[in-house]
C-alpha cells in the first residue's frame, strides 16, 4: 500500500500530469475538441451527435428485457428506430458516444482528484434536482434534443432551429435560475 502512495505522489508532482490531467484546460482546446468530435461522429455514423434520443433508445431495451414490447410505440414505429433497436445496446454508436461521456467525465474527475460526495442540505435540493432533471428530460424529448442535438449539432449542421434552440435556452436559463434562486435557495 506504500508503494501505491509513493507512486501517486510521484505522479501527482510529474509535470506532465499537472498540465495535461490536473489543471483545466483552455476553453478554445474545449471548443476544437467538440468540434472535431462532431466532425468525427457526422463523418462516422452519417448522423450529428445527439445525448438525450439514445436515453429513449435505452429506455426501451430495458422495458423490452422486462418483457415489454415498444413496437406498436409511435416514437419507435420507423424502420431506424426499430433498426437501432434490434441491433441492441452494444452495437449503437450513441451509446458508445453516451457510456464513454459518462465514463470519461468520471475517470477525469478522479484523475484531476476532484471527486467527492456532497451532503444534501435539503428535502428541498432533492425536489429542486429531480424535477429539474424530469422536466430537462422530458423537454429534450417533446423538443427532438437536448443543448447537444438540438443546439450544438443544430448550428453545427447551420440550421437555423439550433439558433432558435440558443435563443429559447438563453431565455429560459435565465428564467430558471430566478425561479431557482427564489423557491429553493
Amino acid at each position: 500500500m506504500s508503494s501505491f502512495k509513493e507512486y501517486f505522489n510521484k505522479v501527482s508532482k510529474n509535470e506532465f500530469y499537472k498540465k495535461w490531467l490536473k489543471d483545466a484546460w483552455p476553453y478554445i482546446t474545449g471548443a476544437i475538441l467538440l468540434s472535431l468530435f462532431q466532425i468525427v461522429t457526422l463523418a462516422t455514423t452519417g448522423n450529428p451527435w445527439g445525448v438525450s434520443g439514445v436515453f429513449a433508445n435505452w429506455g426501451a431495451w430495458i422495458y423490452e428485457a422486462v418483457g415489454g414490447s415498444v413496437d406498436k410505440w409511435y416514437y419507435f414505429s420507423s424502420d431506424g428506430a426499430q433498426a437501432t433497436l434490434n441491433n441492441g445496446f452494444l452495437n449503437d454508436p450513441g451509446t458508445m458516444r453516451n457510456l464513454g461521456i459518462i465514463f470519461g467525465a468520471l475517470l477525469a474527475t478522479l484523475l484531476a482528484s476532484q471527486f467527492k460526495f456532497k451532503k444534501i442540505k435539503s428535502k428541498k435540493q432533492v425536489f429542486a434536482a429531480v424535477l429539474g432533471g424530469l422536466l430537462m428530460g422530458y423537454g429534450a424529448r417533446i423538443a427532438y434534443g437536448c443543448n447537444i442535438g438540438a443546439l450544438f449539432s443544430g448550428i453545427a449542421s447551420l440550421s437555423l432551429s439550433g439558433w432558435v434552440f440558443a435563443i429559447a435556452m438563453f431565455f429560459g436559463a435565465i428564467v430558471g435560475s430566478k425561479l431557482l434562486v427564489k423557491f429553493f435557495m
